[in-house]
């Protein structure tokens, strides 16, 4: 997928369809002049609904579609005959899809399994026929009830991306690169930062045939939290992996304050960020030798709070013991 076809915001209008009227009419045949009453009931209006699918993985498909109208319902006819529902409209969106009303910016509702079905707008109900109101003392009622009217909404959809693990760093510390080698994705990678601009997947295949999905985030970098270097756009994606790989470069200046720094914009972001498992990759190691790598790893064993290990993505170092940790994460 290339990064213009990811499409992870769009606002849309949806519309149900109105009920039909109730029919008013008086039962009328051969012989039979003055009849009951037997206006049928009116059908109800289409509902808009959305739906969960897993074979998309983004919103591209609503980028040049947003305007969704359901069917009116049909009116009522005699001999009690009910009109024909509204049709409904089906909008298929990917799992882990927040939906907003555009207005108040309230969450609605998140779709986050397949096949799942949510009503945005709901069809108007159908009016009641003129047989419903008949009574002792009113045999022939001429009146019947209206359709009620449809409902119409702006709503958001927005998609946090659902991966097992995310790839969190800064910007160019190697993710993309990453993920190409790990997985058959074919992230944009370049020797400058904010290569990656848009969420890239990639299905990460393990031994005997298993495979997790993993996450390459655009790069965060510091104030994120406060909406820098459109923060909130790349940290809400963070929300919905399962697991956390921290991808810092050897030759950064502070491996620990780097480390500090991200974390504690997940932690303003959204402090539940802080529950999910983390694994720290130092990569572009194959720039280290062995005398180096060594003093690092004794700086580090007391620095760093969580499991860290070398990688270098270039030289296919330590790809394999990464793939091992993260599947060990993914299963405890």
């Amino acid at each position: 997928m290339t990064e213009g076809n990811f499409v992870d915001y769009v606002k849309m209008y949806a519309a149900s369809g109105n009920g039909g009227k109730g029919s008013v009419h008086l039962h009328r045949e051969k012989y039979i002049t003055k009849g009951g009453p037997d206006g049928g009931d009116g059908g109800r209006g289409g509902h808009v609904i959305l739906r969960g699918n897993s074979n998309l993985w983004t919103l591209y498909h609503l980028k040049h579609k947003r305007h969704f109208r359901a069917g009116h319902g049909e009116h009522g006819s005699k001999s009690r005959s009910t009109g024909a529902d509204g049709l409904d409209v089906y909008v298929d969106v990917p799992l882990g899809t927040v939906i907003r009303d555009t207005d108040t910016n309230e969450i609605l509702f998140e779709i986050t399994s397949e096949h799942e079905e949510r009503v945005i707008c709901e069809g108007g109900k159908g009016g009641r026929g003129n047989w419903h109101f008949k009574s002792s003392t009113n045999q022939t009622p001429r009146y019947a009830q209206p359709g009620i009217l449809m409902e119409e909404k702006y709503v958001t959809l927005e998609l946090k991306v659902l991966a097992d693990v995310g790839l969190v760093g800064f910007p160019n510390a190697g993710k993309s690169t990453l993920l190409s080698v790990v997985t058959s994705a074919k992230p944009k990678i370049a020797d400058y930062e904010f290569t990656t601009l848009k969420p890239n997947l990639g299905i990460v295949e393990y031994r005997e045939f298993q495979s997790f999905v993993m996450a390459d985030i655009p790069g965060i970098i510091e104030g994120a939290a406060e909406g820098k270097g459109l923060g909130h756009y790349f940290l809400r994606h963070i929300e919905r992996n399962s697991s956390l790989l921290f991808l810092i470069p050897a030759d950064a200046d502070d491996i620990k304050k780097q480390y500090d720094i991200l974390l504690d914009e997940l932690r303003r972001y959204n402090p539940e960020m802080l529950d999910k498992d983390r694994l720290i990759a130092i990569s572009k190691c194959d720039m280290l030798d062995e005398e180096l790598k060594a003093e690092l790893k004794e700086e580090l064993d007391n620095e760093l709070p969580v499991d860290y290990l070398f990688i270098s993505s270039v030289a296919q170092q330590g790809i394999t013991e990464l793939k091992d940790r993260l599947w060990k994460m993914l299963n405890d």
